[in-house]
């Protein structure tokens, strides 16, 4: 393999890894999905319709230990912490789902999956609509910077952290999606796992809003 997405299932992950197959050859790119424990976990299967329709060279699921951010206060998370509706709140700081430093796992991992495969670079969707106000520390220019020092350091200089979304907006994303050929009516962003997307949480009003801005019908079902 040449390159690694960290694929979650949802729309930014989707487009990194359509963008990396155009790179290296979709053949030549592997598909790694971590469980955390989060409520969405339906985005697991939609990520293995994405690796399977995309033509991935491989596609693995990793789970973690359920106890890592049980009773973290992220309502991502905890059975008991409803995931609000309505969008992001403009004040500073982080958000409710919010997972203590999740990023940092899930990048750390799947730079370790990266050199087992001998890949070269490994794509993560982080974009600028996460990092306003500091909703998600992690998805910061100043965490990914940090971050792509430590996996370029921490692999012996053979593997890159690539965020190629890092300054776009949804928008920008679902504009750049709709250009090469992303299979959105595979993705899945919804907060909360049933069978539909509830279109209220904060990241299905940001799907939304985006396709709306382009002009475009979301493909996917909500309530």
């Amino acid at each position: 393999m040449k390159a690694v997405v960290l694929l979650s299932g949802g729309i930014d992950s989707t487009v990194c890894a359509v963008m990396a197959g155009k790179e290296f050859g979709f053949e030549q790119v592997a598909g790694i999905n971590i469980l955390y424990g989060q409520k969405h976990s339906k985005e697991n299967k939609a990520a293995g319709k994405i690796a399977a329709h995309l033509g991935l060279g491989n596609f693995e699921t990793i789970e973690l230990s359920g106890e890592l951010f049980k009773n973290a206060g992220s309502s991502l998370i905890d059975a008991a912490e409803e995931v609000p509706q309505g969008p992001y709140p403009d004040n500073l700081g982080p958000v409710s789902t919010y997972v203590p430093f999740r990023n940092g796992n899930l990048i750390s991992i799947a730079t370790s999956y990266s050199m087992k495969q001998n890949a070269q670079a490994l794509y993560f969707g982080a974009h600028a609509e996460d990092a306003q106000n500091w909703a998600y520390p992690d998805c910061t220019p100043e965490f990914l910077g940090a971050m792509k020092n430590a996996v370029w350091v921490g692999t012996y200089h053979k593997v890159r952290l690539i965020t190629p979304l890092e300054w776009l907006t949804k928008a920008d994303i679902v504009a750049l999606g709709n250009k090469i050929g992303a299979p959105f009516e595979l993705t899945w962003s919804c907060y909360n796992g049933g069978v539909k997307a509830c279109g209220q949480c904060a990241t299905c009003l940001s799907r939304l809003a985006a396709f709306e801005t382009n002009k475009l019908k979301d493909p996917v079902c909500y309530v």
